[in-house]
């Protein structure tokens, strides 16, 4: 996103900073309006819709992806508050339409007409949303969100709404299969300085702690979303000194509450040493060191080692932190390995989404209502199977037994399923499962916006957070394995599988 004047703003009341809605936060962080925040072909196309007289025609688009990332079995959905405070802001100002203005099409001549200009300036947001809210476990063809509305709003906010779900859903699951591979032991996000700019680094801090981190390093994420912030010392501070135990002792002396002594400058395990020593000075003062953290060399030695020292030493409740581009199959190798760390700090392969830098999220239009009311369904071919997208007004119904969840089924909400409703596997409809008495079920998307005003509210960052590690509980352990997942259930229901292969045939031979 695009700051004001190219500056970095930020206007945020310091009485209050913890209590501020991210809405807030946005419209502080960035200019007063977002809304060239677009390709240009949104725009285009919107000028077609105008042209054409069909600007306030009703349609309905979904945004969703195909593939889980990470070649993993489950993806957690983000980034719903921003996109919500981006809609409550969508205007244009003076300024934008000045600059749509004085675009020239290929003849020289104005891209855009004044009477369209004047158009834009009018316009209202007015859509209808439904979304599957923050930190809820997704699979693949499943709406994330779904809007129904004028086709010129539904396709402007596009490139919009794709930029903000596809990196915090991206990066929100990458930290929960960070949290996975820790098995539940602390997750420190390290990753600010090698982030993608300043808005990459903010919205990954908050991605990456709705999916599992319980801390960051990035100050300015911390108090914006109010998450907690750890971090000590570099290799500078030691360096800076004529000595390793003068660098430690100086910062024990002004840093007494906050000790976690980075060993590894010159000698590691000789670090750990030095490291015992300012902890027993630290203790005859009434303090506790609190750790020592590796940041090079062999993670899984150097952790054993280390632990033997502190706990020789007298400490063995001291914490190991662990960095150095770590990501969840290093992890996990260093647990089978016997690792003794205890705190892991990730950075640059969690915010970059080092192995997967796109999610992939694509928005497609899915249905348009005639002026006589009924509704045309729209589906979009391919010679790849896994393209071809679903045609219908969405909504997806999750269902469990016992405590579990068995499967999600994609329906059409013109044509509600019938009783023990029977689901259809998309890429081989031979595959079919029966959801008949003693299954419970709920809806995903839930109501956001109503005719362009909100009606949800946004839960605290803490509760999204929450709720991944209690949705993740609900599913069987093979969709968290990291090498050949175990593929979740989910597909279309009968009668909606049924109309795309219809309408597909009616398609392909028109």
């Amino acid at each position: 996103m695009f700051f004001k004047s190219q500056v970095f703003i930020l206007r945020v009341e310091e009485s209050n900073f913890n209590q501020l809605p991210l809405m807030k936060i946005t419209r502080d962080l960035y200019a007063a309006s977002l809304s060239l925040l677009t390709d240009l072909y949104q725009l285009t196309m919107a000028y077609g819709y105008w042209k054409a007289g069909r600007s306030e025609q009703e349609a309905v688009f979904h945004l969703f992806f195909r593939k889980a990332p990470f070649q993993g079995g489950f993806t957690i959905a983000c980034g719903l508050e921003t996109v919500i405070d981006f809609l409550e802001e969508f205007h244009f100002t003076k300024d934008d339409l000045a600059y749509l203005g004085s675009l020239p099409g290929n003849d020289g001549q104005p891209l855009f007409e004044p009477a369209f200009l004047d158009y834009l300036a009018q316009m209202k947001f007015s859509c209808d949303i439904e979304a599957i809210p923050e930190g809820t476990v997704v699979f693949p063809h499943q709406p994330l969100i779904r809007v129904q509305g004028p086709i010129l709003q539904a396709q402007i906010i596009e490139t919009a709404l794709l930029n903000i779900i596809n990196f915090q859903t991206l990066i929100a699951t990458k930290a929960a299969r960070m949290h996975i591979a820790t098995q539940g032991e602390l997750v420190l996000e390290f990753g600010l300085r090698r982030a993608q700019g300043i808005d990459g680094a903010l919205a990954a801090s908050r991605a990456a702690y709705v999916g599992g981190c319980d801390a960051t390093s990035n100050v300015l994420a911390g108090k914006l979303y109010d998450i907690p912030v750890r971090g000590t010392h570099a290799h500078s501070w030691v360096m800076s000194f004529d000595s390793e135990m003068e660098a430690f002792e100086t910062y024990a002396a002004h840093m007494p509450n906050n000790c976690v002594f980075l060993v590894d400058t010159y000698d590691t395990l000789e670090g750990v040493r030095k490291a015992v020593e300012v902890g027993h000075q630290l203790r005859e003062r009434g303090y506790e060191m609190m750790g020592v953290r590796l940041d090079s060399g062999d993670l899984a030695y150097l952790s054993i080692e280390a632990r033997k020292i502190l706990d020789e030493g007298g400490f063995p409740d001291a914490a190991i932190v662990a960095s150095n581009d770590l990501d969840e199959h290093i992890v996990t190798s260093l647990k089978t390995q016997d690792a003794k760390i205890t705190i892991w700090g990730i950075g640059t392969k969690l915010v970059t989404a080092y192995d997967q830098p796109a999610l992939g999220g694509v928005y497609k239009i899915a249905a348009v209502r005639h002026p006589e009311g009924h509704w045309d369904y729209k589906v979009k071919l391919s010679e790849q199977a896994i393209k071809v997208s679903n045609p219908g007004i969405l909504q997806v119904r999750r269902f469990k037994q016992g405590n579990e969840f068995v499967g999600d089924m994609i329906y059409n909400l013109d044509k509600p399923p019938v009783k023990n409703p029977i689901m259809l596997d998309p890429m081989d409809p031979t595959r079919r499962k029966v959801f008949g008495t003693g299954f419970q079920s709920e809806e995903l998307l839930v109501p956001v916006f109503r005719k362009g005003q909100k009606v949800y509210e946004c839960p605290p960052l803490k509760e999204v957070k929450a709720r991944v590690a209690a949705q993740l509980g609900h599913f069987h352990p093979g969709i968290k394995r990291f090498v050949n997942p175990h593929t979740y259930p989910v597909g279309l229901e009968k009668g909606l599988s049924d109309d795309k292969y219809d309408l597909i045939m009616r398609l392909r031979n028109a």
